[in-house]
């Protein structure tokens, strides 16, 4: 059967969720005679990839797979593996690190696209960066499905990665326990990943902010947003408590400030939609449980306390930026600052 009649993969299509760009989102990749698997989230990139596989095979159980480092490419090779072979069976070819290869690949690519091999998927995968864009400009041109991986920097889509990621493991969690572990590991996507699958695995029943405390308890009181939170609510022996704890334990101030920074940014949106409707709020592209918090926060701020808070952490950000000689103090003076000017 042509790649081009082939269903999408139903794991991947259920989910109905497309990129907020033009192309698909990871867990929604179909198939086709030509798919390129593009951005810089290896983890997004590697699932599109075994998606696109276990696709093929769900259709044809003797599918083969050839995969070929871009980087060691030499010319002929992708002829010699998308030509007819003996037993007709279905195949799919994926190109890794596209953004590295040989100019041979780019050729052979460019003209592979022109007439693409019957019952052939190839996957092209590319990480980022301007090289082999002529060749991505013309994959784009034939209308190829384009999967995109790109980063997920946002606490809130990070929320909704973790909340799928349980649910795709048969598991639930609480709004609130979710967000603790986003805390915990959400710097990196393949450790939360990771984390899920863990809380999956071991725990049972309904995954709580108890649950998720008794496996990264240490790690959540030594991030950045705990101590934002701590002087976000005037708690400042608290505060300093934690943030010796995440500094003890290899935080570096750089991160610590830019979290306190981002509930204050927070902060200062929500308050200036008072008044001003639903409808303003949501403009802020803020996730409801932020607007929330944010919103019962608020009610120990003042206009002038807030401007204060500000001021302070953005001394600090300059200052742990190499406009002061110790970041430590820098950032440890900022949570004081924080924390007395809800008093304002």
């Amino acid at each position: 059967m042509p790649p081009a009649e082939r269903r999408p993969t139903s794991s991947a299509s259920s989910s109905g969720h497309r990129s907020a760009g033009p192309g698909l989102s990871w867990d929604s990749v179909e198939l086709a005679p030509v798919v390129l698997v593009t951005g810089t989230e290896q983890l997004l990139g590697e699932r599109a990839v075994a998606a696109l596989i276990a696709a093929a095979r769900a259709l044809d159980a003797s599918t083969e797979v050839t995969v070929l480092e871009a980087a060691a490419y030499t010319g002929g090779t992708l002829g010699v593996v998308t030509s007819p072979s003996l037993f007709g069976e279905a195949r799919v070819v994926v190109v890794q690190g596209l953004e590295q290869g040989t100019e041979e690949l780019l050729a052979d690519t460019l003209a592979y696209l022109g007439s693409p091999a019957p019952d052939v998927v190839l996957v092209l995968a590319h990480r980022g960066g301007q090289r082999g864009k002529k060749l991505l400009d013309a994959v784009r041109a034939t209308r190829a499905p384009v999967v995109v991986c790109d980063p997920i920097k946002k606490d809130s889509d990070k929320v909704a990665f973790a909340s799928a990621e349980l649910r795709r493991a048969g598991r639930r969690a609480d709004v609130a326990a979710v967000r603790a572990l986003v805390e915990a590991v959400g710097a990196d996507l393949r450790e939360l990943a990771a984390a899920c699958s863990q809380l999956a695995a071991d725990t049972s029943g309904v995954i709580g902010v108890d649950v998720v405390a008794r496996y990264y308890g240490g790690r959540i009181e030594a991030t950045g947003f705990r101590v934002a939170d701590a002087a976000i609510a005037g708690q400042a022996g608290q505060a300093v408590v934690l943030l010796r704890h995440a500094l003890a334990t290899g935080a570096d101030p750089v991160p610590l400030v830019a979290a306190i920074a981002a509930k204050l940014r927070v902060l200062a949106k929500v308050a200036a939609t008072r008044g001003r409707g639903a409808a303003a709020v949501r403009d802020l592209g803020l996730a409801p449980w932020q607007v929330d918090r944010a919103l019962k926060d608020l009610s120990r701020w003042t206009p002038e306390g807030l401007a204060a808070a500000i001021t302070a952490v953005a001394q600090a950000d300059a200052e742990v930026k190499g406009e002061g000689r110790d970041p430590v103090f820098a950032v440890e003076r900022a949570v004081l600052r924080v924390a007395s000017a809800t008093a304002l």
